[in-house]
């Protein structure tokens, strides 16, 4: 059975991830990219699915560790580095497992050296490879040093000082460490049609990851509080970005639940669009200027076409079908199915989309990213899509399963795309029919208040005619579409913090409001990124130390290694959902800058209570 969720640390080369457990098995890893097939898939079965394990071994030879339960003694990152150091004290002595993926070369590569502290302690090597989330087995062949694997398209190569055995369609290793001793392990993939990689050389490797990493950290621009943890998030979010493209994906896994044993089992190895804006400001506001301009020349590429073909979200390379299917010879998660690949969202109407990109592509502006004629073109198509479609109903920010609904964070984000291209002709010299969209944002904006608002309760709500709330409302003055200090404002974060807030962290929305509005059956966890927006919140409407006091129950729900999944489940104290989440990072990062207080050089001073960059 797999661990925990916290139980398992992040490795990364910007192109793909792997998950590595307490137990030092690597549990999850896809390759060449976080949405290929994976070849460790354990994570969502059990050990037949694939999984690669490095740790002391027992009296007996097993390859469990001699703490019993196989758990590290303790682990951490290296400094500012995605370098994982993982130690076992054992009755035999100490030894370090150090994990992690230099930069893409020829090849993709996972390198593993077991380094002894101190003593004697004999360590067991095993891996079982499987390619295509644990269905094929390869064919293997033993060479002088190394294993070789192939089946269809793949093809990997695992080397090593140490003697290889082959048992049970398994590779096993086992050898003693000395203090002193470093040995490794390299496994290294490359598509089966292409010529055998050159091997890399493990120490070397590790400068390169490290040297890798300490540059990257170089444009680091933040000086407020809760450093440590601001660090590890945007460390975290550039792992999840895909170098070549600039692309960055939503978690690294697939169908990790939202309730432990229900289906709400998801693929977020994909890039989505709503992220945009969020993600922005969390890079422009620590530094990372260069990242903020891939991402965001990333999104023109992805939206480029006819506007009513827009989707949600794209893969990594900016491909459209994402066609969602399930695994059926994987369990699952602690036997939560189906499993699934791909996403069936992705064909939804979500009308908020619209207003995302253009929020986002504002943001840039105003940060003075350099855009050409051909990005405002592109914008101008997709308002002339906002002005002919904006009072449709549609599936929503949540991606909803059940019928379409006129949704008030959609309308408020259709109002959004067009207040930013009045912005953009009179504060940034475009052209554009700017009294046409200024009627235009008038009417969106008479609509959500009118329909969206319910004055007896004196809160906006999830959708026109509802009783329902969505925690997504708290978003609305992030907007600008009305000021923190509006009266419909407050009464609705009350409202939201009243009814959604369990157990010290916020829901999306009731699954059971309205019959279920998501058309799904079961619950779901506390959602991380929502609790972010409430904290956000409430500082913004003058409660700083409820929003701080807030702020801090969240970083005490991270792991070890500073790493937040996409929810949390408050009855049985875990993370669920996908994981490492960008979504909760991303909050993390930008609610640890506006409660400190800090700002980028390109946002100017507000004399009044802070506010969000996409307001002005």
């Amino acid at each position: 059975m797999a661990l925990r969720i916290e139980d398992y640390g992040l490795l990364g080369d910007t192109q793909t991830a792997a998950l590595v457990g307490r137990d030092g098995s690597i549990d999850w890893l896809c390759l060449p990219r976080f949405d290929s097939p994976a070849c460790f898939a354990s994570l969502l079965g059990d050990e037949h699915a694939g999984f690669w394990r490095l740790a002391p071994a027992s009296a007996s030879g097993g390859a469990s560790a001699a703490s019993g339960d196989g758990l590290c003694t303790r682990r951490r990152y290296r400094g500012d580095t995605l370098i994982l150091e993982t130690e076992w004290e054992t009755p035999d002595g100490a030894v370090r497992l150090i994990d992690f993926m230099p930069p893409r070369g020829e090849a993709a590569d996972a390198v593993r050296i077991v380094e002894g502290v101190s003593g004697r302690v004999p360590m067991h090597m095993e891996m079982r490879l499987r390619f295509d989330y644990g269905r094929i087995v390869p064919w293997m062949r033993r060479r002088e040093g190394e294993h070789n694997a192939i089946a269809g398209p793949d093809a990997a190569w695992l080397r090593t000082p140490v003697e290889l055995e082959g048992h049970n369609l398994t590779t096993y290793a086992d050898f003693t460490v000395s203090a002193g001793d470093r040995v490794p392990f390299v496994l290294t993939y490359q598509p089966s049609h292409l010529p055998r990689p050159k091997a890399v050389e493990a120490e070397q490797a590790l400068t390169d990851a490290e040297t890798f990493w300490s540059e990257w950290m170089r444009s680091y621009d933040y000086d407020g509080r809760w450093d440590a943890a601001v660090r590890r998030s945007l460390i975290t979010l550039k792992a999840l970005t895909y170098a070549p493209t600039g692309g960055i994906v939503a978690a690294a896994t697939t169908s990790l639940p939202e309730l432990l044993g229900g289906s709400r089992n998801w693929d977020y190895r994909f890039c989505w669009l709503r992220d945009a804006t969020f993600t922005l400001q969390a890079l422009l506001g620590t530094g990372f200027v260069a990242e903020a301009k891939q991402w965001r020349e990333w999104l023109l590429r992805a939206v480029a076409g006819d506007p009513a073909d827009l989707q949600i979200m794209y893969a990594i390379d900016g491909t459209r079908r994402l066609t969602e299917f399930t695994v059926d010879w994987l369990s699952g998660y602690e036997g939560s199915a189906p499993v699934r690949v791909g996403n069936a969202a992705s064909d939804q109407f979500q009308l908020d989309t619209w207003g995302e990109v253009l929020d986002g592509l504002h943001l840039g502006r105003r940060a003075g990213i350099e855009a050409d004629d051909d990005a405002w073109d592109v914008q101008r198509a997709l308002l002339d899509f906002l002005e002919g479609h904006w009072s449709d109903p549609d599936n929503g920010l949540w991606e909803i399963r059940g019928d379409p609904r006129h949704f008030v964070h959609s309308k408020v984000l259709a109002w959004t795309g067009v207040h930013r291209a009045v912005q953009a002709v009179e504060h940034y010299g475009l052209d554009g029919p700017v009294d046409k969209w200024k009627e235009l944002r008038e009417r969106i904006h008479a609509d959500v208040c009118e329909h969206g608002y319910d004055a007896d309760r004196g809160t906006f709500t999830q959708y026109y005619g509802s009783r329902g709330l969505d925690a997504s409302l708290l978003l609305i003055p992030e907007t600008g579409f009305l000021p923190w200090n509006d009266p419909r404002v407050v009464g609705t974060v009350d409202e939201v913090q009243r009814d959604l807030y369990r157990d010290g962290f916020m829901l999306r929305y009731d699954t059971e409001t309205d019959g279920g509005v998501d058309g799904l059956s079961g619950g779901e966890g506390a959602f991380l990124a929502c609790t972010f927006w409430l904290a956000d919140a409430l500082h913004a409407i003058g409660r700083t130390k409820q929003a701080t006091d807030l702020f801090e129950r969240l970083l005490g729900l991270r792991n070890d290694l500073g790493l937040l999944s996409e929810e949390y489940d408050t009855a049985a104290g875990r993370q669920i959902g996908n994981t490492p989440q960008a979504y909760s990072h991303v909050g993390l990062v930008n609610t640890a800058r506006r409660l400190s207080g800090t700002r980028p050089s390109w946002q100017p001073a507000s004399p009044s209570v802070p506010s969000p960059e996409g307001e002005t």
